[in-house]
């Protein structure tokens, strides 16, 4: 089915149905104590609140938890770079959602001018050395790139200006989205290259019709946590993971 043929009816069924799904794998991950932590990223206006809302507004927030920090403090800022996120980290039974991530080192720091291009290039090295040491303490790891092009991007950020219901998202930062796209796009290329291994791999998620990725990144996470679960395939134009050869061939948004 194409994006356009997708009907909100349509939509709203294949959602209830996958929500239903998630939440009987949020009961099994409990019963076998599984410790999930999904990592969402993406420019702004891709699609990483309403995403992480519609895995988690049926689920138990006790067990299920949507992490959003604000912008580091002084003391985050003297300490260990990871270290204010590993509070977070799921204990038996939970999933933790991260709407933006230690990945913010590769990118809106760099490209805004918040951290050096040293302490950036440590983070590339010491990223994937954190995940591993993750997956060694049992803890499952998917992460997410949200992808879009710079006039879906303009579209969705001028719509956040218009609507009253919207302007909460609105954030400082989100004047310089266009303006900057290059250089945003240059160190997502390299976070993407640098950060993606065997225990930590990204996917990639085009997410320019938001209720199509909504449904995919749920039946992709579907797929890898409970694929007996799933009422059918993913479909692998939306959601599939990344190789380098997608910077070149056009699948990741200039």
């Amino acid at each position: 089915m194409s994006q356009s043929q997708l009907s909100r009816k349509k939509y709203e069924r294949d959602l209830r149905t996958l929500q239903i799904a998630l939440g009987h794998m949020q009961r099994r991950g409990v019963e076998k104590n599984w410790r999930i932590c999904v990592v969402f990223e993406g420019r702004d206006a891709a699609g990483k609140d309403g995403s992480i809302k519609r895995i988690t507004e049926n689920m138990p927030p006790r067990e299920v938890r949507n992490i959003a920090l604000p912008k580091p403090t002084a003391r985050d800022r003297a300490s260990w770079y990871f270290q204010r996120y590993v509070p977070h980290l799921p204990a038996e039974g939970e999933i933790t959602l991260f709407n933006r991530s230690w990945y913010n080192r590769a990118g809106v720091e760099p490209v805004m001018g918040f951290c050096t291009p040293e302490q950036t290039q440590v983070f590339l090295t010491a990223a994937p050395q954190f995940e591993e040491m993750l997956a060694e303490d049992g803890i499952v790891l998917l992460k997410y790139w949200l992808d879009i092009p710079k006039a879906v991007q303009h579209k969705r950020l001028e719509k956040r200006k218009n609507d009253p219901l919207k302007t909460w998202k609105l954030s400082p930062l989100d004047a310089y989205a266009q303006s900057r796209w290059d250089a945003y796009s240059e160190a997502r290329n390299t976070m993407l290259r640098r950060t993606d291994h065997g225990l930590g791999k990204w996917n990639i998620v085009q997410a320019s019709d938001k209720k199509m990725a909504r449904l995919e990144i749920i039946r992709d996470l579907l797929h890898k946590l409970a694929p007996d679960l799933l009422d059918h395939p993913v479909d692998r134009k939306i959601v599939q993971e990344f190789t380098p050869k997608q910077i070149a061939d056009g699948t990741l948004a200039p």
